[in-house]
């Protein structure tokens, strides 16, 4: 699938499915499965290197993650993260960027807003695709007790919405908006053109996005409230990917109590 095929998502009001792939088995059955598109996300610092946090992922690990994934893919939209530190400065960020683009990634994921303008406008006028992340950002976190709810308070909410008008202008293609309040999400989603891809952002953003892992309840610590099981009640890994297929795209998932 083509970057641009996202926006038409939007415009046809069908929603986007993403779930993460950090191996060549998993990208094939999420490949044959359906779904929109695939991550290849640094949480593979935590769910399989087994860190506390996601900063210590290189670009060198991702590399290698994006390239078996997008080698085992004919059709979902292969999204990379780009890691901790790996986009500090222009210069840095488009070699990087350039070598996941290199190995197959089709866009690249960038947290944060108006402090990467610089790196975004470089990526951009490369022809490099954006996905943005704003929200909960994973690459903030040090500890374990710091993944909490962002934008609960009028002066957060408004800094992830000036945030987010900011990135579609500078020509970020899509956007992830992880752990804010579900009203919070809408008003984003509504405002913008370019769609938005929630994970505990509530039901009304364009698309949703959960760890592989932890949709498959293969993580053994405790989830937060916006994951669901979906291997529960199914016979296969194959079949619980479809039920997550089915339920986004019915817009029964997430539910009202999975949201904040």
């Amino acid at each position: 699938m083509k970057h641009s095929e996202l926006t038409l998502f939007k415009e046809n009001s069908e929603k986007i499915t993403c779930l993460t792939a950090y191996d060549a088995s998993m990208a094939k059955l999420l490949d044959q499965s359906g779904i929109d598109a695939i991550l290849i996300g640094d949480s593979l610092g935590m769910v399989i290197q087994g860190g506390e946090n996601t900063r210590s992922v290189s670009i060198d690990d991702m590399i290698y993650h994006t390239s078996i994934v997008s080698s085992s893919c004919n059709d979902a939209l292969i999204i990379a993260d780009m890691p901790f530190a790996s986009y500090d400065n222009p210069k840095d960020a488009l070699n990087n960027a350039r070598a996941l683009i290199d190995v197959g990634a089709r866009m690249v994921k960038i947290e944060g807003g108006s402090e990467h303008s610089e790196v975004i406008k470089t990526l951009i006028s490369n022809n490099i695709n954006i996905c943005g992340h704003l929200g909960l950002q994973p690459q903030m976190v040090i500890n374990s007790d710091e993944y909490r709810v962002q934008g609960r308070d009028e002066n957060s909410a408004k800094k992830i919405i000036k945030n987010a008008v900011l990135l579609e202008s500078l020509g970020v293609s899509a956007l992830v908006l992880e752990c804010i309040p579900s009203d919070l999400a809408q008003t984003v989603t509504e405002k913008l053109t370019i769609p938005t891809i929630g994970i505990g952002a509530g039901a009304d953003c364009d698309g949703q996005v959960l760890v592989s892992f932890d949709m498959l309840g293969i993580t053994s610590v405790k989830q937060p409230r916006f994951v669901r099981n979906f291997l529960n009640n199914q016979n296969t890994i194959s079949d619980a990917i479809e039920a997550f297929v089915m339920e986004v795209k019915a817009g029964t998932f997430p539910n009202q109590s999975e949201s904040y």
